[in-house]
């Protein structure tokens, strides 16, 4: 995952899609508008404390006191649960990005052509993520990470590494704090939808710059 994505539809939209109820948290109609979310910003993050949804601004990166690198923003799945970065945010700081696309770039001779990839019935997608626990009180620089998985048929075509995308019906029990760390590895495994279920296009190389946040960014381009 090159480490853009896109976050436009409302509240209402994601939690819908969860079954969630207007007691199990606040609603907003309002699209949030997000065409272009990049690495080191706050992104409403779902998880749950103490029995309840929130859905709290996070900034997307993370790195311990004892990491003196740039904060990363993916981890793999296939190793997230026992390295020595992510095994405690695997344990105790599951979460969902709600998302509705995200962007890879294809290199092609000397040129990077960038795509947008979505559902093909333009579902909403919940990317799995971990991070500091409690999201309330989380400060820059430990935030979250997406947890990524291989790609698989044609999408690896565009990028061998995407996001792990949990169907709607695995995502309450990813967050449950009930949810033991080896359940969350076998939803992890078992939950992910498949790349057959996703489409993608090329869009303009203006989603590099992310000053650019207009709803023109996914929209299809013809290529060379």
């Amino acid at each position: 995952m090159c480490g853009r994505f896109a976050q436009y539809s409302s509240r209402d939209d994601y939690f819908a899609s969860l079954g969630l109820a207007p007691d199990d948290i606040q609603f907003d109609p309002q699209p949030i508008g997000r065409f272009n979310v990049a690495p080191g910003t706050r992104v409403l993050l779902l998880n749950a404390r103490e029995g309840e949804m929130h859905f709290d601004p996070v900034f997307w990166g993370y790195g311990p006191a004892w990491w003196h690198k740039p904060p990363l923003i993916n981890a793999r799945g296939e190793t997230a649960a026992t390295g020595r970065m992510f095994k405690p945010l695997w344990q105790h700081g599951r979460a969902v990005v709600p998302a509705d696309g995200w962007y890879e770039w294809k290199k092609t001779g000397n040129k990077k052509q960038p795509y947008f990839i979505y559902h093909q019935h333009r579902q909403p997608l919940f990317f799995a993520a971990i991070g500091k626990a409690p999201f309330d009180q989380a400060h820059d620089k430990e935030g979250f990470v997406i947890v990524t998985a291989s790609s698989d048929k044609g999408m690896v075509d565009i990028h061998d590494r995407r996001p792990l995308v949990l169907r709607a019906d695995a995502v309450h029990e990813w967050l449950s704090e009930e949810t033991s760390a080896e359940r969350a590895q076998e939803i992890a495994r078992d939950a992910a939808v498949p790349e057959q279920d996703f489409s993608w296009h090329p869009v303009s190389a203006a989603v590099g710059n992310i000053h650019h946040q207009g709803a023109e960014l996914i929209r299809a381009v013809e290529t060379e």
